[in-house]
């Protein structure tokens, strides 16, 4: 690619009848000119696009950092979730055996009592029996002191 260097130092040969040199200067001026704009521009555009394609690589590692991220995190609250599932359900199943010994203990007691009743009633009715016995005997023990006197 040429420079505007080169168009300003190009020499063209002089012919007989040739075109008009102060012409030919001044349209090169022009040329070179407008050339070095767009050569400046052009260099100036190429930096833009290095600057911007080093920013997108480094949005682009961003994006990729961001996604391993986002996919860590929802990696991690599913674990959360399965987690926090499971333990609901060993606290689920360890109140469901709490509630069955305690109704197991409660059924136990229940029928302790009742044994314990049972033989509290039975004790209360050979005291009764006892006692009455007891009370018959001393009765005729009375009739029989009394018949002596």
């Amino acid at each position: 690619m040429m420079t505007p260097m080169d168009i300003r130092n190009k020499e063209f040969k002089k012919g007989f009848r040739g075109y008009s040199e102060e012409e030919v200067d001044l349209f090169i001026d022009k040329v070179v000119s407008d050339y070095e704009k767009l050569y400046k521009e052009n260099i100036e555009l190429k930096d833009k696009l290095s600057s911007i394609n080093e920013r997108l690589d480094s949005y682009s590692e961003i994006e990729k950092t961001l996604q391993s991220t986002l996919i860590v995190a929802q990696k991690t609250s599913e674990d959360i979730i399965a987690n926090a599932r499971k333990e609901a359900d060993m606290i689920i199943r360890e109140a469901e055996e709490n509630r069955k010994k305690i109704i197991a203990d409660a059924n136990q007691s229940v029928i302790d009592i009742n044994r314990e009743y049972e033989e509290l009633r039975k004790q209360l009715q050979i005291f009764k029996t006892r006692y009455k016995t007891f009370l018959e005997s001393e009765l005729n023990n009375l009739d029989s002191f009394f018949k002596e006197i």
